[in-house]
């Protein structure tokens, strides 16, 4: 009997997506509950499961369709002998590497033009993917078997040094080298949110550098007992979460938001944390961090880490932030200037640490492990005052953790 898969329920106020890859081909066998397809929405990436075990059968919808929540993607054929349909443009075929990445869209419609076959074509890709420019290399790679030039002969009095190639613009080659990919829809999400928050907020970041080496002594001296005690590894993020919740209780302003002619103060604190993913740059929001402890903050959003590499977040895991923290440095990052995530107020950029030369207070010169800080904030909420005395109470309290115990 035929299963049909649809599109499931995305999530609040979401009601289309964008399809992805799928993961499997007509005529395939397919365990319960196994990866069929992957589904982009403007917020996350989703996998449809598999139902129920049986065979992939028809797929209706191909690799960048836009499908509504409820629409059919295609069938499944329940048990092991149902017979495969004829394979349709969206099964995954392997290329001349072995894998089994499928030629980006471009690279299809060359391999078309060329009478050729993904199979004869090595791809430079990811997971060695075909390109369009590995079909063009391909047909212009010459025959093996042509015999090799018989070398000759020449004077070295004879040998010219070569003319200089000056190259004459093309655009026929310049696109040949080009790989035209279609924007998912959550990075389309980012550039317009990130856009719309230039264009509202009276955005200005100020900054500050704050000396870790009490934090990087404490967690050095911890690491250990603590991953043993907890199950998680003692990071950085803990502090500055908890450095973070000690100003905005000071500075609720940073902590608050507009809604047309008013301000909204948030007495809770919903921390949102900036997480790179291959899909783009997701904001998992850990919820009421004010009553968690570090432990729990740390293991909080090392699950965060995992599951958005993975495509699993949530939406409901990303709504709800009143105050973000990105950490660039661990890419290498030592300064800049990050942009808000609407309709939040403030959002805090930490930075690479490096050792840098300290006028310490006796007048003694030291090498101290420093981070510069930054936070931009929305200017029609806090004031400049504000925001200064918000990035020194964090300094403060990363320079001495004890406030934390002593809510200081």
């Amino acid at each position: 009997m035929a299963i049909e898969i649809k599109v499931p329920t995305l999530g609040e106020s979401v009601t289309e997506a964008t399809v992805g890859q799928w993961y499997k081909k007509p005529g395939d066998a397919i365990k319960a509950d196994e990866p069929l397809v992957e589904l982009e929405t403007d917020k996350v990436t989703v996998e449809v499961p598999a139902p129920t075990a049986g065979v992939l059968g028809e797929i209706i919808v191909n690799e960048g369709d836009t499908v509504e929540v409820g629409a059919i993607l295609g069938s499944l054929n329940e048990g092991e002998g149902a017979a495969p349909p004829q394979p349709t443009p969206a099964a995954p075929s392997s290329n001349g590497s072995g894998t089994e990445m499928p030629p980006s869209p471009s690279a299809r419609k060359a391999l078309a033009e060329a009478g050729m076959s993904a199979a004869e074509v090595d791809g430079s890709g990811r997971r060695g993917q075909v390109l369009k420019h590995d079909v063009a290399a391909a047909q212009a790679a010459p025959v093996s078997s042509a015999a090799p030039p018989t070398a000759v002969y020449v004077p070295a009095a004879s040998v010219r040094a070569p003319v200089q190639n000056l190259r004459v613009p093309s655009t026929e080659i310049d696109a040949a080298r080009e790989e035209r990919v279609r924007m998912s829809r959550l990075r389309q999400t980012i550039a317009r949110r990130l856009k719309d928050a230039q264009n509202t907020a009276a955005m200005l970041t100020t900054f500050n550098d704050v000396d870790m080496t009490t934090v990087m002594e404490m967690r050095n001296q911890y690491k250990s007992l603590f991953e043993k005690r907890h199950g998680v590894r003692l990071g950085f993020m803990g502090f500055f979460i908890k450095a973070c919740i000690q100003a905005l209780r000071e500075i609720p302003a940073v902590n608050a938001e507009i809604d047309g002619q008013d301000l909204i103060y948030k007495n809770y604190y919903h921390i949102g944390v900036a997480v790179g993913s291959e899909k783009g740059l997701v904001v998992p929001v850990v919820r009421d961090a004010e009553t968690m402890s570090i432990a729990q903050i740390e293991g909080t959003i090392a699950e965060f880490g995992k599951r958005a590499r993975s495509g699993q977040l949530t939406i409901e895991e990303m709504q709800g932030g009143t105050f973000t923290i990105s950490n660039g440095g661990v890419y290498g990052s030592l300064l800049s200037t990050p942009i808000l995530n609407a309709p939040q107020s403030g959002i805090l950029g930490m930075h690479r640490i490096e050792q840098r030369p300290v006028v310490m207070k006796d007048g003694s010169i030291a090498a101290r492990p420093m981070m510069y800080l930054a936070l931009s904030y929305d200017h029609r909420v806090v004031d400049g005052k504000e925001a200064v005395t918000f990035l020194v109470r964090v300094k403060e309290c990363l320079e001495d953790p004890q406030r934390f115990v002593l809510d200081l």
